[in-house]
Order: C-alpha cells, then sequence, then structure tokens
C-alpha cells in the first residue's frame, strides 16, 4: 500500500453535500460506507460512494471496496485532481436482489487548469456479502 500524505487529503465534514450527486448530506450517505458503518445496497451505491472516496481521497476504502482479485497494492489519489462531478449513464441488473451488476458512469474532473471526463462501464460483484468492483468492461 502507497503511503499517503495526511496533510493533502481533502477534508469532508459530514454536514457537507455528498459528493455523489445525491442530495444528502456526506454522513447521511457515503460517509458511512467510507467508515464502515454501513454498506453498499446496490452496485450503483457502491460506484458513487467509491467516487466520493476518490473526492476525499480515501485510499483505504477503495482498496476495501475492490476485489482481491483485481486489487492493486495501493491507490494514490493525486491530491491535484479536483473531481466536478458524477453522473450515472445506466445500471445493469446490481440490485440487493442480485450478485453481479454494471454501472456506466461519467466522471468530471479538473487537473492542471485543463477539465477532463472519466467515462467507464464497471463490473461490480458480490464477495463475502458486499459489493465490490471488479473491473471496467472494454469499450
Amino acid at each position: 500500500m502507497s503511503k499517503h500524505n495526511p496533510r493533502l487529503q481533502p477534508s469532508r465534514s459530514a454536514d457537507q453535500p455528498c459528493p455523489c450527486g445525491r442530495p444528502k448530506r456526506y454522513g447521511e450517505c457515503c460517509g458511512r460506507l467510507h467508515e464502515g458503518s454501513a454498506k453498499a445496497a446496490t452496485a450503483e451505491d457502491l460506484m458513487r460512494s467509491r467516487y466520493s472516496a476518490f473526492v476525499v481521497a480515501d485510499e483505504a476504502y477503495l482498496l476495501r471496496s475492490w476485489h482481491p482479485d483485481t486489487r492493486p497494492a495501493g491507490v494514490d489519489p493525486d491530491p491535484r485532481t479536483e473531481w466536478l462531478g458524477l453522473e450515472i449513464l445506466g445500471t445493469g441488473e446490481g440490485t440487493p436482489f442480485h450478485n453481479e451488476g454494471t454501472v456506466e458512469f461519467r466522471a468530471r474532473f479538473r487537473e492542471g487548469g485543463r477539465t477532463g471526463e472519466l467515462h467507464e462501464h464497471s463490473r461490480f460483484l458480490r464477495h463475502e456479502g458486499a459489493w465490490v468492483y471488479l473491473d471496467a468492461l472494454d469499450s
């Protein structure tokens, strides 16, 4: 696991809007998943919480929510990347009644004064009773 410089980690109070785009406060939305007091009910919930983890630079959560077969040794969110918003484009299965699911999303960001976007069709599986990120489908 890489060493993360805590002074570069963006802070997010429980009362701030959740970065995932839902009309909830961070503490009652993705913050609960990040701290481990709740689990994602759907693949989309996990996708949103992982986006929020990138926003708040929560490397530990990103690794915990990654399938062990595809999990890297470490994730080092770049503190110079400003995440600007998440748009869910579609989902396939991934409900509380499924064991697999997909989420297509677009995440906007700013880096070095330039804006860009990450467009991905992600696969999720249940592993040991919890949704985890598996990988990205080829486009």
